[in-house]
């Protein structure tokens, strides 16, 4: 997998640095620099290796922002080709000639890219509420409020004010159970940061608890230099009255079954038991709610009664068209799927990973009302 990413990372600042050539030599001649002359040749060469260069690292603002920049010019190169070919020998008149000089000058792409990647600065550092509605023929007690947070990456890519902001706002919905769908925390996240999420949800106001699933990045597994440990950061989530459910279930003081599954590992399932294990003792009769971080296993949950999954995890495809190419590939990216008689929630998340920006889904936090029929 890690050699694979390595290869397309290659391919992608390859031919990135052979386009970004392309461009920089037509806007030095443009802006009046002699292409002919050697020094003008060497430097269009440094600036395409080094703007390569800085996409290597495909998980960086930079790497993104060189990205946006090559494929707003391609967009405008396709449409200036298709401009040409519809009016051919009519290029003609003084509206013709000054916009080939806008096209020509660079500031287009230039622009399209300010407004789209000031629109995902903006939408990194907004959270939105999204409501689900759902009925069951189940006993719940009349009804049911859940409050589902997700891949949070508390100190990272969003200021941390921003969802302080919106604890009170989350409680004025008054959940019965709030339920953490893990990726809290991560690799660039500090002790000190740990403790104080942890400490902020732990008090969300509740009926029925509070209970949490690890992510994929909880734990710090993408590096040698970890903040906490792991038993620091169970420490830290028991102490604050959540409960942890890593491939157990719980069933809760309003007669809801709660399971909570351990996650699955980067390129496949790791050794975590199925939910067939998890809830052979469970009553199936009862409403069933299993809690994954990644929106896999739905198909296994339906065949065990399960009748509502929740997730996170994919960000709903943080950066565009990352989204729309999940979903073409099979991924259940975002939203509200059903398979057999398990729906499936996936959030976009409360943040962010790597990018300080979101060009693709929002940032949120869900609501879930739950009402028997």
């Amino acid at each position: 997998m890690f050699f694979i990413f390595i290869i397309l990372s290659l391919i992608i600042a390859l031919a990135a640095g052979i386009y970004i050539c392309l461009c920089t030599r037509r806007l030095l001649e443009f802006y009046g620099a002699d292409i002919k002359k050697k020094w003008v040749k060497t430097a269009n060469i440094i600036i395409s290796i080094v703007l390569a260069g800085l996409c290597m690292p495909l998980f960086t603002n930079t790497a993104v922002i060189i990205l946006h920049l090559v494929a707003s010019f391609l967009f405008f190169d396709i449409i200036a080709y298709i401009v040409q070919r519809i009016y051919g020998k009519r290029q003609k008149g003084n509206k013709y000639h000054a916009c080939r000089k806008i096209y020509q000058c660079g500031i287009l792409p230039v622009l399209m890219v300010s407004i789209i990647l000031g629109y995902g600065y903006y939408n990194m550092n907004h959270i939105n509420v999204k409501k689900y509605e759902i009925t069951t023929d189940k006993y719940i007690g009349g009804s049911c409020r859940i409050l589902f947070l997700s891949d949070v990456h508390y100190g990272t890519v969003q200021d941390k004010e921003i969802l302080k902001n919106e604890i009170s706002s989350m409680n004025s919905y008054n959940p019965d159970i709030v339920i953490l769908g893990g990726d809290i925390v991560e690799e660039g996240t500090s002790k000190e940061d740990m403790q104080e999420i942890f400490s902020l949800l732990g008090s969300l106001q509740n009926q029925h608890g509070i209970y949490y699933v690890y992510g994929n990045h909880d734990r710090q597994p993408y590096t040698d230099h970890r903040t906490f440990s792991d038993e620091e950061l169970e420490q830290a989530i028991t102490q604050n009255g959540i409960q942890i459910l890593e491939d157990t279930y719980v069933e809760t003081s309003n007669g809801i079954i709660l399971a909570g599954r351990a996650d699955a590992t980067m390129g496949g399932h790791s050794d975590r038991l199925s939910s067939k294990k998890i809830l052979k003792d469970a009553d199936h009769s009862k409403y069933i709610i299993v809690a994954d971080h990644q929106p896999i296993g739905v198909e296994e949950n339906a065949a065990q009664e399960a009748s509502l999954e929740l997730s996170g995890h994919t960000h709903g495809g943080q950066i565009w068209p990352a989204g729309p190419l999940s979903e073409i590939a099979g991924v259940l990216n975002y939203g509200m799927y059903k398979r057999g008689s398990c729906k499936l929630i996936v959030s976009s998340g409360v943040a962010g990973w790597t990018y300080s920006m979101r060009t693709g889904k929002h940032c949120e936090y869900v609501i879930v009302d739950i009402k028997e029929k």
